[in-house]
């Protein structure tokens, strides 16, 4: 945490898993009946051999899956997002005991081919119901991107996968595959002075400070090339810069250290831009020992420190609860921020003070977004016994990225267009509110993160 000139900040994590069903439970898209015929959904024969500490035996049966991708008709150099679902696999929990809710991390290949070779590194998220031991491991999704580098007709086969379990003990089931048939096809188009810049990963995921084999291909011949973490649209705390050889290829080792990562790109110039930077590569960073907060619950740190002349606020408490949200309904997630306490200890003439509140858009999974004035509150302000001074709360209303007052002291910023408070200042205040997040109708299921500050000035 910095301090400003005359200012306190308070930034913590606003997390939100409230999105589940109204009877318990996460949500999940509707699952296909398991003789439906899905376009582009194939069998094909399957090895997988369990974790050695599991002492169970080969498994080897038909997978069931089918590829999708987001753009049947890209240019070239256009992103593509590759979606594997995995319907049925022979592999089991390798566990002797009950595999628990969400701790199956899948990585996996796609073969591309025709006008186009290569593989496509896809990675998914541990969503699933807790599985017995022994029983049959869940259906699962894996996504991945590729630039489309060359026109004409490119193929997408599903090939080889593998099952992490992340609990107590990081265990993998490696599935091999052999001859799997093609299950989607796209035509790319050509595109004069295309970026056809691009990177792929020797591994889809592991452990913090693991040390990635990045290859790049289509830059500029000697130039110097970045390559970078990326969390979205931002560019996580892991880079590393190398150079271009003769044929515009790049290889580096990108030591991934930063927990937020999700992803790899490389660009040439001082930033990412679509027309010098490759598309993402996917990753996952895995910890040795997940967290799995309860649903509908945020979990807040803070460290605060005393600003000038002893005006200083500190946090009670370090989770936020929500209420649950059935998904398609778009109703309100009610609850309420952990209370926040001011103390003026200034000397001297009455400064006042001014508590506000800005919150950035919440982002969820596969990059689905919230926005910010989603967030809404009815702040309270209550001055402890003995003090001379008076607190005025904020408007109820929406918070959002532009922010709003949460409470003032005399000598602070206007609330409502008139000067707020008492002529005296000084004291203890508590300050808390009701917060409600509005959640848009069919907001797909899954956990939603964003950034709540506090400003005291």
């Amino acid at each position: 945490m910095r301090r400003a000139a005359g200012s306190t900040r308070w930034s913590a994590a606003f997390g939100l898993a409230a999105l589940a069903a109204a009877a318990g439970g996460a949500l999940g898209p509707p699952a296909a009946a398991d003789g439906e015929a899905l376009p582009g959904r194939v069998e094909f024969p399957t090895h997988c051999l369990p974790p050695e500490e599991s002492g169970l035996p080969p498994a080897d049966g038909p997978t069931t899956a089918r590829i999708a991708v987001d753009n049947p008709r890209p240019r070239a150099g256009d992103t593509v997002t590759v979606t594997y679902r995995v319907a049925r696999t022979p592999a089991v929990n390798p566990l002797s005991a009950e595999l628990p809710a969400d701790a199956l991390i899948p990585t996996g290949r796609v073969l591309l081919g025709g006008a186009q070779t290569g593989a496509v590194t896809v990675v998914g998220a541990g969503r699933h119901d807790p599985v017995p031991a022994g029983a049959a491991l869940p259906a699962l999704t894996m996504t991945g991107t590729f630039t489309a580098t060359a026109p004409g007709e490119i193929t997408l086969a599903p090939a080889g996968y593998t099952l992490h379990t992340r609990h107590l003990l990081g265990l993998d089931t490696v599935c091999t595959t052999t001859g799997s048939p093609v299950s989607a096809r796209l035509t790319a188009t050509p595109l004069p002075r295309a970026n056809l810049r691009s990177v792929s990963l020797a591994t889809a995921a592991g452990k913090p400070g693991s040390r990635v084999t990045v290859t790049g291909a289509g830059f500029a011949p000697g130039a110097p090339v970045t390559v970078a973490g990326r969390a979205g649209a931002a560019e996580t705390a892991d880079r590393v810069r190398a150079t271009a050889d003769v044929q515009g290829t790049v290889r580096a080792e990108l030591p991934v250290t930063d927990r937020e990562t999700t992803a790899v790109v490389a660009y040439e110039g001082t930033a990412w831009s679509a027309q010098q930077g490759s598309g993402p590569a996917a990753y996952t960073v895995l910890d040795p020992v997940p967290v799995r907060p309860p649903a509908g619950t945020q979990r807040m740190a803070a460290v605060v420190e005393p600003g000038p002349g002893g005006l200083t606020m500190s946090q009670a408490g370090e989770a936020i609860t929500l209420g649950r949200v059935a998904y398609g309904s778009g109703a309100a997630a009610p609850g309420r921020i952990g209370t926040v306490t001011v103390e003026d200890a200034r000397s001297g003439p009455a400064a006042g003070w001014t508590l506000t509140g800005r919150i950035t858009e919440l982002t969820g999974p596969d990059g689905v977004r919230v926005p910010g004035a989603s967030l809404s509150w009815t702040p309270r302000c209550t001055a402890a016994a003995g003090g001379p001074g008076r607190c005025t709360p904020g408007s109820a209303g929406t918070v959002g990225p532009q922010g709003a007052v949460l409470a003032t002291t005399a000598g602070g910023a206007q609330v409502n267009g008139a000067q707020a408070g008492a002529a005296q200042a000084g004291g203890t205040f508590t300050v808390d509110a009701e917060v409600t997040l509005h959640i848009p109708p069919y907001t797909p299921p899954g956990a939603y993160t964003a950034v709540l500050t506090l400003t005291l000035s």
